[in-house]
């Protein structure tokens, strides 16, 4: 079947199996390496995108599903000169990841989080990102990284692709 979608801010069609997962999708087709898969369960987050604004785990959606939406990889967070998000800044100020492997998805869907709260308490925080799993920090430092990019305002919960921005 064919599936049209924006990826990252670029249009895409293509021919694809009906039972494609989105994770398989951006990882095989698109080359998006840093959509991780780690469970193909929904546990552990590390597949979180952005699709039409709203956080989403990309092995719980077909690619057939995201037809006709705009999806969002860490890939396509950047700026033009390569500045990063805020979330992304926040992450690296605040020492929000370890090994890595978790921290797009974790990214992602802090992005999500701060969208529908852009002031979130660590509480708050923690309860946003439950569905997200990191099996080398203590979660500290992420809580810390999402508070501090809170504090670069209504930026840190958008998506440039998903509000027409350039990106």
């Amino acid at each position: 079947m064919k599936v049209t979608l924006t990826v990252n801010g670029e249009p895409r069609t293509d021919e694809v199996e009906p039972r494609l997962l989105l994770a398989h999708y951006l990882r095989e087709v698109c080359g998006l390496r840093a959509t991780n898969i780690g469970c193909d369960t929904t546990s552990c987050g590390a597949c979180t995108v952005i699709v039409d604004g709203l956080s989403v785990k990309s092995c719980t959606v077909l690619a057939a599903q995201a037809d006709d939406c705009q999806v969002t990889t860490l890939e396509g967070l950047a700026g033009p000169d390569g500045e990063l998000h805020p979330v992304q800044s926040a992450f690296r100020a605040e020492h929000g990841l370890q090994c890595g492997f978790c921290t797009p998805g974790m990214v992602m869907a802090a992005i999500g989080l701060l969208a529908d709260n852009p002031d979130p308490s660590d509480r708050e925080v923690r309860e946003g990102l439950e569905g997200n799993l990191c099996r080398c920090t203590g979660y500290h430092n992420i809580v810390r990284a999402v508070r501090a990019a809170a504090g670069a305002g209504p930026a840190a919960g958008r998506v440039p692709q998903a509000q027409g921005e350039d990106a």
